[in-house]
């Protein structure tokens, strides 16, 4: 929880990954809180029994809504939805604005055909390129974690799409703090 909060506050995008590992660490917990107790939260030291009390209670919250949302085995909260859907906003954004913001469009150019390219291989087409650009840096970070090597084209898209999303993340925390001329 407290680290989920830190990261919202400073980097959307790592926000984001963070908690679509939280989705898969209460799948593989069974959503059953016991459990994310035993396994997990135990292992946390240093907090005092009111922090300790505020994160069960932040855990359980998830897993009442994973189960309301019927997220329970795939997919993702509405919570996370909406960063990529406030995210997809900004980007239409900076793009229709692109005399301002030259460096966001290039970036974006430039990851684009690795975008088209992933879109094309997981035969998902209904998602949309922000989205695609999350699942490849979500799927390379599972991949990392498990010491999987990754392939060498799958490392040239990964520095485009990072490098944008980078970006993105930075043009929206500026956004946050009304720091951006986005308007018509």
């Amino acid at each position: 929880m407290f680290t989920a909060l830190k990261l919202k506050d400073e980097n959307i995008a790592e926000y984001l990954l963070y908690m679509w590992q939280v989705e898969d660490l209460l799948r593989a917990c069974q959503l059953d809180i016991d459990i994310v107790k035993e396994k997990y939260l135990s292992k946390f030291s240093g907090l005092t029994p009111e922090q300790q009390r505020q994160q069960e209670k932040w855990y359980e919250d998830l897993i009442e809504m994973m189960h309301s949302e019927h997220v329970t085995r795939q997919g993702h909260l509405q919570i996370n939805r909406n960063v990529i859907a406030n995210l997809e906003e900004l980007h239409a954004k900076l793009l229709a604005h692109a005399d301002k913001y030259p460096y966001y469009k290039a970036a974006y150019y430039n990851a684009l055909p690795a975008i088209v390219e992933l879109r094309r291989k997981s035969g998902i087409d209904q998602k949309g390129e922000i989205e695609t650009c999350f699942n490849l840096l979500y799927g390379i970070m599972l991949l990392r974690m498990q010491g999987k090597p990754i392939e060498q084209a799958t490392q040239g898209a990964l520095k485009l799409v990072s490098n944008y999303i980078s970006m993105l993340s930075s043009y929206y925390h500026q956004d946050k703090q009304s720091s951006l001329d986005l308007d018509d």
